[in-house]
């Protein structure tokens, strides 16, 4: 038994000396770590390794509570979880939006179609507040779109502008009332915004912030329709830091350790020190090249418990449902443990198209 151990252990010796303990090796090793620590603060991996851990116990714990819950036959809790849910339902498009687990319910959408006068494109928003403001930009920017859409509609040859440039030019203009309003009475609120105009060929969609967009096409891909503002990001984080920001890790990547998005509408404190921005991405797609089937537009409850492929494939077996599928993958979010108010909003393409037809 000892001749063994010994055997062993000089076998693993063996293999440290002329595997492990190689130059080439202790080289790879040592840039490794180099990189690591160029890319990751050692205090700040030990908070997100507890950050993770913390998650974990909470989503088990939430998970434990609905399952003991449902045994006692306790739908009342269920009900006050859902104590602010919204649905909405008109022609091809569907909503579907909780409160969940937050103490405020801060989403807002909107919907203005115009199912006589198609030559105007259908407006689609989604915006997450986080101090409220979500309903003032939900009550201003889509009627001013729907307003500057239609006069650019009524002399589009003539017009240099786009819905590209109308939208970047409203949004932009929205977050300086918002600016003024808030600098005055002191209030930090902000929210995001992600807006789709929809013509007959083609969809443009803008965002600020972490809501998103997703679009399925003719052969089921999950097309991406808007990318994250997120402080993590290298392009993001390079920004903040020439503007002489800082990110750090609290519970999320947060601007100045505050705000989990590098881009926003409100905020005016982040604003002044130019750390956080207003400026939207602006995306087109060709509506005949792609002929989608439907888009998703969501908060990032959302996305916080699905990737834009198993959106797009839950989505698109439930197409049937009454809420388009909005409803059972909002409650799904829920069920996974997701902390946050959800949204989701589903616009179909091809059944609509077909209606029309018939």
């Amino acid at each position: 038994m000892i001749e063994d151990t010994m055997t062993l252990l000089s076998l693993l010796g063996r293999i440290m000396r002329y595997f492990l303990l190689r130059p080439e090796t202790l080289f790879l090793l040592c840039i490794s770590l180099a990189l690591w620590s160029y890319f990751f603060h050692t205090d700040e991996v030990k908070t997100i390794v507890k950050s993770s851990r913390d998650a974990v116990k909470m989503v088990k714990g939430k998970v434990a509570e609905i399952m003991q819950n449902d045994r006692l036959g306790g739908l009342d809790v269920l009900d006050a979880e859902f104590s602010k849910t919204w649905e909405f339902k008109s022609h091809n498009v569907a909503v579907y939006s909780i409160q969940g687990r937050r103490d405020h319910m801060e989403d807002r959408f909107e919907v203005i179609t115009d199912l006589v006068n198609k030559t105007h494109p259908s407006i689609f928003g989604i915006f997450d507040g986080h101090g409220g403001e979500a309903k003032y930009v939900k009550s201003r920017l889509p009627e001013v779109l729907k307003q500057h859409l239609q006069d650019y509609e009524k002399d589009k040859e003539n017009s240099v502008l786009s819905y590209q440039t109308i939208l970047e030019q409203q949004i932009l203009s929205i977050d300086r009332e918002m600016l003024e309003k808030l600098t005055v009475s002191y209030d930090e609120a902000g929210t995001t915004c992600l807006i789709a105009l929809l013509s007959d060929k083609e969809l443009t969609v803008a965002n600020v912030g972490d809501s998103r967009g997703v679009l399925c096409d003719k052969d089921g891909n999950a097309i991406p329709l808007s990318h994250d503002h997120k402080p993590y990001q290298l392009k993001e984080r390079k920004r903040i830091k020439r503007a002489g920001g800082f990110i750090s890790f609290n519970g999320s990547w947060r601007v100045q350790g505050i705000l989990a998005m590098s881009r926003s509408l409100g905020d005016y404190p982040l604003k002044n020190l130019n750390v956080v921005i207003p400026d939207p991405d602006i995306l087109s797609f060709d509506l005949d090249k792609l002929q989608p089937e439907f888009m998703i537009l969501a908060s990032d409850g959302l996305w916080d418990a699905f990737s834009n492929e198993e959106a797009v494939r839950f989505i698109k077996e439930r197409l049937d449902e009454p809420h388009f599928g909005a409803k059972s993958i909002v409650l799904q979010s829920f069920y996974r443990g997701c902390p946050d108010n959800i949204t989701v909003m589903v616009v179909k393409f091809r059944s609509s198209s077909k209606a029309e037809e018939q």
